[in-house]
């Protein structure tokens, strides 16, 4: 049976020819040497060129980093060996290693030293702490050396592959060779030690076609791989899979089982022939160099394969290897953080016989299951004796100890608690997947039926794609997640099964009414677990969420991609593992859980109760929760949090409470906020209160003139000035009718041009004043400007009705101050028709002594303006002299021209 091994593409370049490729330990990094005698640095992350180095004109055949270093070492076919720092991009050595083509370099894991192999037939060691010399020159290839590696399990040796046929082994510090392997029937173009386990194990790729596992201990073949159609040039042991990966100048890349040597899979990408493989210690990735470029692929799922049963025990597969680790093993006075990585002794539990791809505990903990290589095996979790196995591709329990197994996609087979066969059953449909719990689940790519465990009968169809299901305890709720989303199902066993004891017909889409969907969330899942009616989960962005009721609540942020193991209720703490079997773990208080719970079945005596229970830190997200379920009122008795406290009272309309808060965080904003919605209710001595906390002067502004509150508006006036605000202080002056102060404001803020208008409106007898300041200003920028500014004590003719404005500022002057009631507004509503000269004037005709017969006036009745008031015969005119005639209040006066009697004027009364 397959691996099955999942492949993706993770990045495809196109260039020149590859003829090396290394992976960068921390960086997202690809080297890459080229043929035409450059080396790249690709990211693959962000699938662009980080870095590139003009090498040479010549082949560079291979490359490598020297991470510790900050280094990249290339040797090339000008036989010099050159070191480039690939932050700086500066040479830091250049030399002359061999006296023919150099085939490879290889680093030393721990020491300063590298190999390089050459077609001079030789083998040298460098130091690079001693400036780069040669300490050690290995001798006795017959043919070019083709590739040079170190034994990663005993680094003092390393191997070299020839094109003399051979495989030596060498130690470092010896001149000869530990022995030799006739390897192959012609020339040998790769090596690579077997890292895993404790096989003693190379494989070597040869021009014979084949690739070759060897003992080394007992110098015998163990396995030749053969299919490819041309030279094998690259291959390579994985140090994290059971898989063997050989590279062709076929062009293909073929994947074979590391303990099967059964073939698992052939990429072919059509990049012509295939050069170097790079692969590294803990990453799936790995890199493939051909004639046209670069291609990445990631193999298999970087999910751990771990289990953790209710107690808090971990069983876990490193390769073969199975280790277990107890949470509760943790001493009680070692202080746990969440997200820290828990200190736990890993136990040795033994092997297992295949190749774990997944490992799940039975429901009561005392047998655990693994899958892989096509077949199952049963363990008992605490000796891990073998108690039950055979072919599969998937089992999976149910939620009282019994078992299913996918033999193939027509072949479903039930077991009992005895690991005996209940029952074979084969679908109509092409079962790709099964799941255990409450109910048997099998699924095809567009939908998902479920069976009873007893007698396999149909409960329900669904058309949904699925890649997990995650059954709740009490089996009354399922989480069903697909590609991009996740749907909350309740299962309806009170209705299934009288429909199933009725002996009525099912058909090909089940009961009907067996699943009620409860929430659709749209978040792809990556792993899940049920605590109660919560379902916990971490999305694919890793972050950890709960939800019940529909309500997804974000727990915390991961900052890597990590894997939910389970729930310890005694500890209220959800663990998870990443994928180097780190285990951590996060506080989840079951109290609050059990508190939405009952709050979502509307038991809400039993959840007060519970409440109580709950720390204070946590009412915050109790009162979130209650409010998502429309339960605002009770939210804000919960609610610690003053900002949300605030917003829940402003929500409500209780005005008070928000003040209260307000006057306790003393925020502008919030007194800002709560100012303008008691403004808008009417509520208006609040209002004030807030806008006074807030420094809202536009607001008070507004307020006190619509109220006509001079005393609000004088205080208003004195603390705009202190708070800087001169717009709105000045508009309180001007209402005030302080128009001094008014004045004073405006060249107090180098405002003089506007203070000079000013008093020529309406404080004339100050325009002097202010255009001595003004000139003085006016004359550092312009003093030709300066000098053209008009004094009215000097050029009164130039200011119309001049003496006329200071007459009428005097007598306004005797009513600043007094401020009427705003009632008594209507009383002056028609004087905004008048202009503002008429109204100058009307105030000194109605300012003048009473007409008498006689008066007698001269020109055109100036001073007194009384020009624009006659009419003759009905129409305006003027006269040269004129006298009183009928001073009649009731009409006015009439008055008749000197010059010509018998022309009358008249001056209207209403003037």
């Amino acid at each position: 049976m397959p691996l099955r091994l999942e492949i993706k593409r993770k990045l495809a370049q196109r260039s020149e020819r590859v003829k090396s490729v290394d992976l960068h330990p921390t960086e997202p990094w690809i080297l890459a040497s080229m043929y035409t005698g450059s080396v790249c640095i690709w990211n693959y992350q962000s699938q662009t060129m980080a870095k590139s180095f003009e090498v040479t004109e010549l082949p560079v055949r291979s490359a490598k980093f020297v991470a510790r270093k900050q280094w990249v070492v290339a040797g090339a076919d000008d036989m010099f060996i050159r070191v480039y720092n690939y932050n700086t991009m500066d040479k830091v050595k250049v030399f002359e290693a061999h006296t023919d083509y150099i085939r490879c370099v290889a680093v030393h894991p721990t020491l300063p030293y590298m190999l390089s192999s050459s077609d001079d037939m030789l083998i040298k060691l460098w130091d690079w702490e001693k400036g780069w010399v040669c300490t050690q020159i290995f001798e006795g290839h017959s043919h070019y050396v083709m590739q040079v590696t170190f034994n990663p399990k005993d680094t003092n040796t390393f191997a070299s592959a020839s094109l003399d046929r051979t495989i030596k082994i060498w130690n470092l510090g010896s001149p000869d060779p530990n022995f030799t392997l006739d390897a192959h029937q012609k020339g040998v173009n790769c090596v690579d030690y077997f890292t895993g386990g404790d096989k003693p194990y190379l494989i070597t790729g040869s021009d014979d076609h084949t690739a070759k596992v060897w003992d080394y201990q007992t110098k015998s073949c163990v396995q030749t791989l053969e299919g490819h159609t041309h030279n094998v040039s690259a291959v390579c042991f994985h140090p994290d899979l059971p898989i063997i990966i050989t590279g062709s100048e076929d062009g293909t890349v073929r994947i074979w089982h590391a303990n099967t040597y059964r073939l698992e899979n052939t990429l072919n990408y059509g990049l012509e022939r295939v050069w170097a493989i790079g692969y590294m210690k803990g990453s799936r990735r790995i890199v493939i160099g051909y004639d046209e470029g670069t291609i990445m692929v990631k193999i298999g799922r970087e999910v751990p394969v771990a289990s953790m049963d209710n107690s808090g025990k971990i069983i876990c597969a490193k390769q073969n290897e199975i280790q277990t680790v107890n949470i509760k093993s943790v001493g009680a006075d070692f202080e746990v953080t969440d997200g820290e990585r828990l200190p736990l002794a890993v136990k040795e539990l033994g092997t297992c016989d295949l190749y774990p791809q997944s490992l799940k505990h039975n429901p009561n903990g005392r047998f655990v299951v693994v899958c892989g290589d096509g077949e199952y095996i049963i363990y008992t979790a605490l000796a891990w004796r073998n108690r039950s196995f055979g072919s599969a591709l998937e089992c999976v329990w149910s939620s009282d100890g019994e078992y299913a197994i996918r033999e193939s996609t027509s072949k479903i087979k039930i077991f009992s608690k005895s690991f005996q066969e209940k029952r074979s059953v084969r679908p109509t449909f092409s079962a790709e997947h099964i799941f255990g719990g409450t109910l048997l689940a099998m699924c095809s790519n567009d939908f998902i039926c479920f069976y009873d465990w007893a007698e396999c009968r149909m409960i329900r169809r669904i058309d949904v794609t699925v890649k997990n299901l995650y059954w709740a305890e009490s089996g009354d709720l399922v989480a069903i997640a697909s590609d991009t989303s996740f749907y909350i199902l309740k299962y309806n066993r009170d209705v299934v099964q009288p429909y199933l004891d009725s002996g009525r017909p099912v058909d090909e889409q089940g009961v009907e009414d067996a699943f009620e969907l409860l929430h659709e969330t749209n978040e792809r899942v990556r792993t899940g677990i049920w605590v109660g009616d919560c379902f916990i989960y971490n999305n694919s962005s890793w972050r950890l969420n709960y939800c019940v009721g529909g309500e997804v609540t974000t727990m915390f942020h991961l900052d890597r991609p990590m894997y939910l193991l389970g729930y310890l209720a005694s500890q209220s703490r959800v663990y998870l593992i990443d994928k180097e079997f780190n285990v951590m773990g996060y506080t989840l208080l079951l109290s609050l859980i059990e508190y939405k719970t009952l709050v979502m079945r509307g038991d809400l005596e039993r959840a007060n109760e519970t409440f109580s229970s709950i720390p204070k830190e946590h009412h915050n997200s109790v009162a979130r929760f209650l409010e998502s379920r429309g339960m605002v009122e009770e939210a804000l008795e919960v609610a610690t949090d003053p900002d949300y406290r605030f917003e829940l009272a402003i929500q409500l309309g209780k005005l008070d409470i928000a003040q209260e808060i307000a006057a306790e965080v003393q925020s502008e904003s919030k007194w800002k906020q709560l100012g303008k919605l008691a403004l808008s209710t009417g509520k208006l001595a609040m209002a004030e209160v807030c806008m006074m906390h807030a420094l809202d002067l536009s607001g008070l502004l507004l307020l006190y003139s619509s109220l006509g509150d001079a005393e609000g508006i004088s205080r208003l006036a004195s603390l705009s000035k202190q708070q800087g605000k001169n717009n709105v202080a000045f508009l309180c002056l001007f209402l005030l009718g302080k128009l001094e102060d008014c004045l004073q404001l405006l060249v107090e803020s180098n405002r003089i041009p506007e203070a000079a208008l000013m008093a020529r409106s309406y404080l004339p007898s100050k325009v002097s004043e202010i255009v001595e300041i003004w000139r003085k200003d006016l004359i550092k920028v312009n003093p030709k400007a300066a000098e053209s500014l008009a004094d009215p004590r000097e050029y009164s003719n130039l200011f119309e009705d001049w003496e006329l404005s200071l007459s009428v500022e005097s007598k306004v002057a005797e009513t600043m101050g007094v401020y009427p009631p705003a009632e008594d507004y209507l009383n002056h509503a028609d004087r905004s028709q008048m202009t503002l000269v008429d109204a100058f004037r009307s105030m000194q005709v109605e300012d003048e002594e009473p007409l008498e017969n006689g008066d007698v006036y001269h020109g055109a009745a100036e001073p007194n303006g009384l020009d624009q008031n006659l009419e003759q015969n009905g129409e305006e005119g003027s006269q040269e002299e004129a006298v009183v005639v009928d001073a009649d209040s009731t009409y006015g006066a009439v008055l008749v021209n000197c010059n010509e009697p018998e022309e009358e004027w008249v001056l209207t009364p209403d003037h």
